[in-house]
């Protein structure tokens, strides 16, 4: 078999394309939490919390220097106020997926509710029983 058909033969299995479909989705999906929460959960949290806005907290390690037109320095700083978001979202995608799995979870768990074959020895009587009342 040639590279190349067994390159197709791997690209086009179902498990693959449901693969790139649920990232695609899940990229999309990534894009939607984080707006939700830098414009509807972090506003009001910052309300509370006296006005401040989480993503512009930083520890400033060096502050920028532009005082040399020529020799302009970045400001070193860590953001963890970006960090906090990162965190906020990270937990709503968590709890996203948890509900998705539960729901999925409770729907395998009502097909599998369904009444279980009796066992082989019953049904064999039960036959045995109808032969002998066709019988009689």
């Amino acid at each position: 078999m040639s590279m190349m058909k067994e390159f197709k033969e791997f690209a086009m299995r179902g498990n693959v394309i449901d693969m790139a479909v649920g990232i695609v989705i899940g990229g999309a999906f990534g894009k939607i939490v984080t707006s939700l929460v830098n414009d509807v959960i972090m506003p009001p949290i910052g309300y509370i919390t006296g006005g401040v806005d989480f993503s512009k907290m930083k520890w400033i390690l060096k502050p920028a220097d532009n005082s040399d037109p020529k020799h302009k320095i970045a400001e070193v700083a860590i953001n963890y106020g970006t960090f906090i978001n990162t965190i906020i979202t990270f937990i709503i995608i968590a709890f996203a997926i948890f509900m998705v799995v539960k729901l999925i979870n409770k729907m395998h768990k009502k097909e599998e509710a369904a009444p279980a074959a009796p066992p082989a020895d019953v049904t064999l009587l039960t036959e045995i029983r109808d032969l002998l009342k066709n019988k009689a």
